[in-house]
């Protein structure tokens, strides 16, 4: 270019090729004799000086003078009382941190870093002079082109006006700043610049070679750090705060409670989780004391939040009452606590006197969280409204968030969807502060995927692992705490707290299978039952779907989605009859005779021209207990006055083809009935006693000669009762919900391990039981379990395993035996599939320790398809976890040097050396965002891939003595690649929460409804505000089911006054006063990753 021939000014902005750093190389190109550069700038960049420095080569005398933050010095000074002057270790050490940060905000290529190198040896070869003012604050940009001589015969340039030494300065690459610069060539205009620079020069400070030399050692460019000490700096900067272990951060424990490292560890955890989520996943596995956890958490919370600034609330089932009131009155915190059971969550919506309003608690614990998993539900609605009301009193910890401890071994039930409902008690929908910002976007698809697998006969394992794996990665770890009985027993630290406290936990045996043969008028019997109660063409369960039978006039005016109601009862009635079958032929026997019966009343009504439908009374059973029709009458017509969906109806009320659908269903319920009267044996049950001695009650097995016994059903429960009996047995305890109550203390003595010894009792040696003792109580004086019938939920299987799986069990192994459901009913229910389905998936996500279903299960301690197991890598973070905090307790002083590592760290290492072939020529990369972090593994063809956190490790584990090597040619362009890999990423993930679809259908709509509605002139000022608040709370997500209530409104076309009177209603519902409309949410931002630490391999 040649400088200003073409020009029609002087000036230059660095629009188009009129650049600084063009005329940077014009100047130089066309005025070869030039001999002194001189550059006056107010800040400096050694990663900008590599632009310039080509045209410097056959310059011989070079001078930089900067300014330094005189401000921050002056502060500094008036700080210490002291007045402020010339410092001059003070202006070198600020001159020194400022290029130190200039090189770590560099950017990371090999151009850049050359160039930094590059200055520094210039400094320390005296190619340049460096020197920096000590008092004046410079803002002044001044480069002078000076030839030797230099007079008013001689060319020379001094350029001046806005651009720093960098990059955008300069004008170079795509961002470039809009500068307003001049370039000046009249000899007066030089002389002047140059003797305004000599004045300063004379006053300004020598930055030497000495107090640059150690830079190098200060940033990423130290190439002295060992590879040992890059994977200790990788696991410091990826623990965090985790790596702290500070016993007393819990407080002092009542008497009787030890300090134990793995809970402490969980409550450090579950607190920095607290205050960076809002909430936490207590799920440690059963009986490692998770109630204690929860409230040494609570304790800590009370703590930092201030005593008198704190209201908890604990919610629980009725069971497990007691042990949470102790527990919180050992701890001295029950005064500033409500206990409520979770049935009885409507009481504090109203406002009831025994408790506090919603607004005001501050910290939520939810004992068996996954009973709330269920978002369709008044229990789930009503706890998100308690969790998710802002809170009034705020207290020593920031925000009006309120904080929320799910607790449960069991947090993953059957799909996706549990999960993604359960953590919206303090996770935001659409702004959750996890690594996905729209949780909405992200498991819709993975919801979808998983409804297609059970589609299928055949389960896909990998795919199922690969939903959950994404779930786990990007979900469950960073708000979820889960141990299990093997990762206690894998560190040291915990071995000896178990050791200490004489705790060993069982080893459970694969489950052991119970299979019992049926003869083949049984069999075709079982087969023609399972048809009749399946198939679209037999049982219509007409029955249980009267609603959807009244003619359209009719629903529209005494109920809402009659369909739906009317499908989903059927489906359940379907069900139990199934599970029936299942579980013993007497329990099936006696359902079947109560639907007959059900049926037959029906079309008695129905001839009567007198059909009763109650949902808020059960018809049968008041005429079962001799009711009369009138009396009947007179209980609905009462009803009817509360709720006018207690009606009578007559037959006209109905379509025609509902009586054919009941005549139909009798006809076929006649038929079955007729059949199963005529089975006088059961083949299930005489396995049953046959196996009792044979492997059951066997003492080479069964310790204390204990047995527990689930099912389903309570006929079940008191068939078998009654069968043992018969065998002459006396020591048979029948628990089911009726009796539980009562027979707590009975059950306690006879079977509670952790009792005390002197007080225990053996008149009950068996106990069968519902489901009602899956929970809440303790049954381990027995070692073997049976499941008379499979449960259809793998939650249930799970907690009840977790009865007799607990401490203190004198037991060394545990035993669990499963009466599989027979081949004719896996056939056509799929029950296999199902609970297999259900448990893989609990195992995938959380890790589970032991197999409770099928000896094929895999266990993610197994060798998957995947080089790196997800239960592997749950068990060995907190190995690497341990082993970093050992290293600092061992070389405190090492540590302390290796965490001051700055970040962009890297190293080089031989690959054949330390006998990882595989790696060579690839590169390992650590990068980190605000909300999350990834690794990545970039092979020899620059193709960049996410690793685990385990794999990384393994891929950075390192010798101590290990020596460090140069790094690969290709270095820089893969940690690019990895960069570039993460950017893309995050660039299609901020695209899918962008887009409108990311609400959903029934959002959109109701934000649509609304937005319509605010327009109108009648609207007051409040309404539009609380219009706006719903609509904003809507975008975010913060109430599962508040889209859907505003949808309703809409569906239901009120008139506009009713309208504005239901927004009212919802307004006082959802708090609105007490939420911001306006708070905007940050969207579409894409964060550029940092780079933490990387190394390749030669």
């Amino acid at each position: 270019m040649n400088g200003e021939s073409d020009m029609a000014t002087k000036f230059f902005t660095n629009s188009e090729q009129n650049t600084l750093i063009n005329k940077f190389e014009g100047v130089f190109t066309y005025n070869p004799n030039i001999q002194y550069f001189d550059a006056l700038v107010g800040y400096f960049r050694a990663s900008g000086y590599f632009r310039i420095r080509p045209f410097l080569d056959k310059v011989p005398k070079i001078r930089i003078l900067v300014g330094i933050n005189v401000d921050r010095l002056l502060a500094e000074a008036q700080r210490e009382g002291l007045e402020f002057f010339k410092n001059y270790e003070k202006t070198k050490e600020e001159f020194i941190e400022e290029i130190r940060l200039d090189i770590q905000k560099a950017n990371y290529d090999k151009d850049t870093e050359k160039g930094i190198l590059q200055f520094i040896d210039d400094l320390i070869e005296k190619k340049i002079e460096v020197k920096a003012h000590p008092e004046k604050k410079i803002h002044a940009k001044v480069y002078i082109f000076r030839p030797e001589p230099f007079n008013a015969h001689t060319p020379a340039s001094v350029i001046t006006g806005s651009s720093n030494l960098t990059d955008a300065g300069l004008g170079y690459g795509n961002h470039y700043n809009y500068e307003f610069n001049v370039q000046l060539n009249d000899y007066d205009d030089v002389k002047f610049a140059s003797q305004e620079f000599e004045k300063l020069w004379a006053e300004a400070i020598n930055i030497l070679p000495v107090d640059i030399q150690h830079i190098k050692k200060e940033t990423y460019l130290n190439e002295d750090i060992t590879p040992f000490e890059l994977y200790i700096k990788l696991l410091i900067e990826y623990f965090g705060k985790n790596i702290e272990y500070d016993p007393d951060s819990i407080g002092e424990l009542p008497q009787n409670f030890k300090k134990l490292s793995y809970q402490i560890d969980a409550v450090n955890e579950g607190f920095n989780m607290l205050l960076k989520h809002n909430g936490f996943v207590l799920a440690d596995v059963v009986g490692l004391g998770k109630t204690v956890i929860a409230t040494m958490v609570a304790k800590k919370f009370l703590l930092q939040n201030g005593r008198n600034n704190t209201k908890i609330l604990v919610v629980y089932p009725p069971a497990v009452e007691k042990n949470w009131k102790n527990t919180f009155n050992y701890f001295n915190i029950d005064k500033y606590t409500k206990f409520i059971t979770n049935g009885s969550l409507q009481k504090i919506l109203d406002r009831h006197q025994d408790y506090w309003n919603k607004e005001e608690y501050d910290l939520i614990i939810v004992d068996e969280a996954h009973k709330f998993r269920n978002h369709t539900t008044g229990a789930f609605q009503n706890l998100q409204l308690i969790c998710k009301s802002p809170r009034t009193t705020k207290g020593l910890i920031d925000g009006w968030q309120k904080k929320v401890i799910l607790v449960t071994a069991t947090p993953l039930n059957n799909k996706p969807d549990d999960i993604f409902y359960q953590i919206q008690m303090f996770q935001d929908a659409r702004q959750s502060t996890l690594p996905i910002p729209n949780l909405t976007s992200f498991f819709a698809p993975l919801i979808e995927k998983y409804k297609k697998l059970k589609r299928f006969d055949e389960l896909d394992v990998n795919e199922l692992r690969n939903i959950y794996g994404k779930i786990r990665k990007n979900v469950i770890e960073p708000i979820t705490i889960r141990r299990t009985r093997k990762d206690l027993e894998n560190i040291p630290e915990y071995i000896k707290d178990l050791e200490e406290q004489g705790i060993k936990f069982p080893k459970v045996e694969p489950p052991k299978k119970i299979e019992y043969v049926m003869d083949q008028k049984l069999n075709e019997l079982f087969y023609k039952t399972v048809f009749y109660l399946t198939d679209a063409d037999k049982l219509t369960y007409a029955r249980y779907q009267a609603i959807a039978g009244l003619t359209q006039e009719m629903q529209k005016k005494y109920y809402e989605n009659a369909e739906t109601i009317s499908k989903s009862l059927a489906f359940i009635m379907k069900t139990q009859l199934v599970k029936r079958l299942e579980s013993s032929f007497d329990a099936f026997k006696k359902s079947l005779t109560n639907f007959q019966k059900a049926t037959n009343r029906m079309i008695e009504m129905f001839n009567n021209d007198k059909v009763l439908i109650a949902p808020d009374t059960d018809v049968n059973k008041l005429l079962d207990k001799g009711w009369s029709e009138e009396d009947i009458e007179k209980e609905i017509e009462q009803l009817s006055e509360d709720n006018p969906k207690n009606q009578i109806f007559k037959a006209s009320d109905f379509k025609p083809e509902f009586i054919l659908a009941l005549k139909k269903d009798k006809k076929l319920i006649d038929e079955l009935v007729h059949l199963w009267q005529q089975i006088d044996y059961d083949p299930k049950l005489q396995v049953f006693l046959k196996e009792l001695k044979k492997q059951f009650l066997n003492k080479k097995n069964n310790v204390e000669g204990k047995l527990v016994i689930f099912s389903e059903s309570k006929d079940t429960v008191d068939y078998l009762k009654l069968n043992l009996e018969k065998e002459g047995r006396k020591d048979v305890l029948a628990v089911s919900a009726e009796n539980r109550k009562e027979l707590y203390d009975t059950i306690v003595t006879n079977f509670d391990a952790n009792y005390d010894k002197t007080k225990q009792v053996n008149a009950y040696n068996i106990i069968i039981t519902t489901e009602v003792l899956a929970e809440g109580v303790n049954l381990h004086r027995s070692n073997v379990i049976v499941h008379y019938d499979t449960p259809w939920n793998a939650t249930r299987l799970m907690q009840r395993i977790g009865r007799v799986n607990r401490i203190g069990t004198k037991a060394d192994v545990i035993y669990n035996y499963v009466f599989y459901p027979s081949a004719q009913g896996d056939s056509q229910i799929q029950l296999n599939k199902t609970a297999f389905m259900k448990i893989q998936a609990f195992h995938t996500a959380f890790g589970e320790d032991n197999q409770v279903y099928s000896k094929h299960e895999i266990l993610n301690e197994e060798t998957l398809f995947n080089k790196e197991a997800i239960r592997e890598e749950e068990d060995e973070r907190l190995k690497y976890l341990y082993l970093l905090r050992n290293f600092r307790k061992e070389h405190k002083t090492w540590f302390d040097k290796i965490k001051k590592l700055p970040l962009k760290s890297r190293t080089g290492r031989n690959a054949t050396a330390i006998s990882k072939p595989e790696l060579k020529n690839g590169t390992a990369a650590f990068l980190k965002t605000d909300k999350k972090f990834e690794f990545y593994w970039v092979n020899s063809e620059n193709q960049a891939s996410e690793i685990t956190p385990i794999e990384a490790f393994k891929i950075f584990e390192a010798d101590p003595k290990e020596k460090t090597c140069k790094l690969i040619e290709n270095h820089h362009k893969q940690v690019a690649a990895a960069m570039q890999h993460f950017e893309t990423l995050e660039l299609k993930l901020v695209a899918s929460q962008i887009a409108p679809e990311a609400l959903g259908g029934v959002a959109q709509r109701a934000k649509k409804f609304l937005s319509e509605l605010v327009k109108y002139a009648q609207v007051s000022e409040k309404q539009k505000q609380n219009m706006q608040k719903i609509i904003r709370l809507i975008d975010i997500g913060k109430y599962t089911n508040l889209p859907s209530e505003v949808d309703r409104l809409q569906k239901k076309k009120l008139s506009f006054n009713k309208a504005l009177t239901e927004i009212d209603k919802i307004a006082e519902q959802y708090n609105l006063e007490l939420y911001d409309a306006q708070k905007k949410e940050k969207k579409g931002r894409v964060e550029t990753p940092i780079l933490i630490v990387s190394e390749s391999f030669e």
